[in-house]
């Protein structure tokens, strides 16, 4: 069956397709469907079965003879250690972890804040959560005390897992401080915390709160598998909300399993004993989805990875870490690219290691500009996919299917939408557009399985976030259009789109022209405020490492890139050039505060960003260009 006809099967027969592919993981007891609608327009998938993630992403391939295999392998360039664990030594580290959150009262739909760097240990407090039904939330290892206090009091944890510390090249953050921090700012008092020690920053325990990670352990019976409903949270994940309260995406246990089952060989094509590389964090949803969960559910090796795609030790850390472990499918976002090509642009690098059992690359998190995506197709010489998703969804909307049908890649979209995403464009109205025209991304309901069926104790939040803008449909909040073969192309955040002197043009289109420049390593443009215009946009360049050229001359040049192939229309004239763009820890560009600095209104650093430091260079930056105005 071509593609295009599994993708229509899956939205006219639902029901029909996603009972098909939930044969591929065990049931505890199957549901009776796939499908529940009774309370459209929130719906849920195979909520009348009982199924257990931990016992699909380890006991199984542990009982049909796997046990042997390689299920995680640890590579800390930061630490120089590696690490490599099997499916039973994985099994029995997650059930003994298990074992002893059990004797100390974690049950069913408990909830437990994970809070930990790039260890084995986090995976290991992941599934141990999910051995007994219990609901986890990860939360970046460093983010900030009242950050974290508010993760604490949304969710009521009963317990902490918590690191000692993390490391970053040069520095070591400790966590402890940060949690007993947190903790005293929250309402909320979990009742006791688990501390891994890392060798590099030891804590000092709390007495009668903290107990220490492996002496906790000790003596504990090794617990065994808790079938849970299908619609049991398996997670609750915090993702940014524009009011400052983060909001809980909740993770369904079931759709969660079949859908990323599916996803592994038919969009990443891996096979059962594979070694898959997703270079992200556990604290983010990449990693939830493809550190942890989805390699091991369908049998696959997947890297825990501590360290820098530059840095540690240098831009050739990815190859090494490609060439040494055997990656077959390798996934990053394309800030990580960028920051690569900015130091080594010729890719010499990449000729020290063989990369021959490397066989694509995917890219996701943020849009993947053409300039990156050609860049690294030529170095590595194997296909660059890029594809779309989010936190809300925990896998892709747009991608290319490379496992089931390997469609032809147009450089700038992320292909087409995958099983059980009716993707639409919308103008301003809410009525659907034709082909190639720029509008509201949205996807019509049902969403697929493994999608968020709700927010964390917030219903009302979830209905006016994502379903009341275009009734019928999950607003996704970026913008783009679809060429007449169904491709999707997302050009910018819907809020990214801007209104200069009447006319709708997307920052991105605009940042795809600026990277074309030879000597423009990375760009940001966004959209500030003209009494004139009403909006200009306003482009910020990071140049590749080694270019001695006059700023104002590549200025210039780039401001010209944009009048030849966007048009005057696009009123490009203020651009300056800077070391660096405040980003996320994720490798996000935080636009919006941006946006803020330029207009010249208040602005908070988010707790998600990098480095606070380079805002007050951003804003140095944008003073230079008379902005704010007055």
């Amino acid at each position: 069956m071509a593609y295009a006809d599994l993708h229509q099967r899956s939205i006219s027969d639902p029901n029909g397709f996603w009972m098909e592919q939930a044969q591929a993981i065990d049931w505890h007891t199957p549901p009776s469907k796939a499908l529940f609608d009774e309370n459209a327009p929130l719906y849920e998938w195979f909520s009348d079965g009982q199924v257990n993630t931990c016992w699909n992403a380890l006991d199984r391939h542990v009982e049909s003879g796997r046990g042997d295999q390689l299920a995680v392998i640890h590579d800390s360039p930061i630490t120089g250690t590696q690490e490599k664990i099997t499916y039973a030594d994985m099994r029995d580290r997650v059930a003994l972890l298990a074992g002893a959150l059990q004797a100390r009262g974690v049950t069913k739909g408990d909830r437990v804040v994970i809070y930990m760097p790039m260890v084995p240990e986090a995976l290991v407090a992941m599934l141990a959560c999910a051995r007994l039904g219990a609901i986890h939330s990860v939360v970046f290892g460093g983010f900030a005390a009242n950050e974290l206090a508010v993760r604490i009091d949304d969710a009521q944890p009963k317990c902490v897992i918590a690191g000692s510390c993390g490391i970053e090249p040069g520095r070591v953050v400790a966590y402890k401080p940060l949690l007993d921090g947190a903790i005293d700012l929250a309402t909320h008092k979990p009742e006791f915390c688990v501390i891994f020690q890392r060798e590099q920053g030891p804590a000092t325990l709390t007495e009668g709160r903290d107990h220490d990670w492996t002496a906790f352990q000790q003596g504990a019976t090794p617990a065994d598998c808790v079938p849970v409903a299908g619609n049991h949270p398996a997670y609750i994940l915090y993702t940014s909300g524009t009011t400052g309260q983060p909001k809980g995406v909740i993770r369904p246990t079931a759709g969660h399993l079949v859908a990323l089952q599916w996803t592994m060989k038919n969009i990443y094509d891996c096979d059962p004993g594979d070694v898959f590389w997703a270079a992200s964090d556990v604290g983010w949803v990449v990693g939830h989805s493809y550190i942890c969960y989805a390699p091991l559910i369908a049998g696959n090796t997947t890297i825990v990875f501590e360290g820098k795609p530059v840095g540690t030790p240098d831009a050739g850390t990815f190859w090494r870490v490609i060439a040494e472990h055997g990656v077959k499918s390798f996934f990053t976002a394309p800030t990580a690219f960028r920051a690569v090509k900015r130091e080594d642009p010729r890719g010499l690098l990449v000729q020290h290691y063989d990369l021959s059992c490397l066989k694509t690359v995917y890219l996701a998190g943020e849009r993947a500009d053409p300039d990156t995506i050609e860049w690294a197709a030529a170095k590595l010489q194997v296909p660059v996919i890029d594809h779309w998703w989010q936190t809300e969804t925990g896998w892709a909307i747009a991608a290319n299917p490379v496992g089931y049908e390997s469609l032809p890649v147009r450089i700038g979209s992320p292909a087409v939408g995958m099983p059980g995403y009716d993707i639409r464009v919308l103008d301003e109205g809410g009525h659907p557009v034709g082909p190639d025209t720029l509008g509201a991304i949205a996807i019509r309901l049902p969403l697929p399985p493994g999608t968020l069926p709700g927010l964390w104790n917030a219903e009302a939040r979830f209905r006016k976030s994502y379903l009341e803008a275009y009734p019928g449909y999950y607003a996704t909040g970026d913008a783009g259009y679809m060429d007449a073969d169904g491709y999707v192309y997302i050009m910018a955040r819907t809020d990214d789109v801007i209104n200069v002197a009447g006319h709708r043009l997307s920052t991105g289109a605009m940042e795809e022209v600026l990277a074309s420049h030879p000597d423009v390593g990375e760009c940001a443009v966004i959209g500030v405020s003209d009494e004139l215009k009403g909006q200009v946009p306003m482009g910020f360049l990071c140049l590749n490492t080694g270019t001695n050229r006059p700023h104002d001359e590549i200025v210039s040049e780039s401001v010209r890139l944009v009048r030849d192939r966007i048009g005057p229309v696009a009123a490009f004239k203020l651009a300056v050039v800077v070391d660096r763009l405040p980003k996320t820890r994720s490798g996000k560009i935080l636009r919006a505060t941006m946006v803020s600095i330029a207009d010249g209104k208040p602005f908070k650093a988010p707790a998600t960003i990098d480095d606070p430091a380079i805002l007050d260079e951003i804003a140095e930056a944008v003073a230079t260009l008379g902005y704010p105005i007055g």
